[in-house]
């Protein structure tokens, strides 16, 4: 008697940065590079499962297998994950994206008038992509990304409850780029268990061998 095909996992993976445009040339963005999220699905498909990647403005190279979605603001990437997410298995959140953006957008550029007066900038929050995911979640699983300064494990912990993940990984600012800091794995029970840090690929390894222990709960 034949066995039916195992169906591949569904993974979606948010990677890089997003810009909120002051006008057409001008935007508030950060300097994430988006390789750990790039890494994670990388590391997905050579796993076989069949993944997606919401990536942010970027440098980082098509990966074979893996269906690129570009995407440039954070409500760009709130639509695409969206969409992505229907009948996923597992979404992890690995983008950076703007909190703020301004509130209008001029057109062109906007000019000095040479006054030499301060200009004050409005801004408003932009969506929050995971918590707005985590209403309508379901089983599939969400492991989400804090990069923490101050009070580092706490705010972790704070934003795990809050956005509704299965886990957090817990970084600093030293793992923007290259890496080379501390990384913890955080779950709600409080459990606290440190990745490899040295290299992203050891990380993404970490992180997606612990994310399939949640699936198999």
């Amino acid at each position: 008697m034949r066995t039916a095909p195992r169906t591949p996992l569904r993974v979606v993976v948010t990677a890089g940065p997003t810009r909120e445009f002051l006008d057409d040339v001008r935007y508030l963005s950060n300097v994430s590079t988006g390789r750990m999220g790039w890494e994670i699905a990388r590391e997905a498909r050579r796993r076989g499962a069949d993944v997606t990647l919401l990536l942010g403005p970027s440098d980082l190279p098509p990966i074979r297998g893996v269906r690129t979605v570009d995407v440039v603001s954070t409500r760009d990437l709130l639509a695409a994950a969206r969409r992505a997410a229907r009948g996923a298995d597992l979404v992890v959140f690995a983008a950076a994206p703007a909190d703020w953006r301004p509130a209008s957008r001029a057109r062109g550029k906007r000019s000095k008038d040479g006054t030499g007066r301060d200009v004050v900038l409005r801004l408003v929050e932009t969506p929050d992509v995971a918590a707005t995911l985590a209403r309508g979640k379901g089983r599939r699983v969400h492991v989400g990304f804090a990069l923490e300064v101050q009070r580092a494990v706490p705010h972790a912990q704070a934003k795990l409850r809050r956005k509704g993940f299965d886990a957090i990984v817990l970084n600093g600012p030293r793992n923007v780029g290259r890496g080379g800091g501390d990384v913890w794995w955080i779950v709600p029970a409080g459990e606290r268990v440190r990745l490899p840090s040295g290299d992203k690929r050891a990380t993404a390894r970490a992180i997606y061998e612990r994310s399939l222990a949640l699936l198999s709960r």
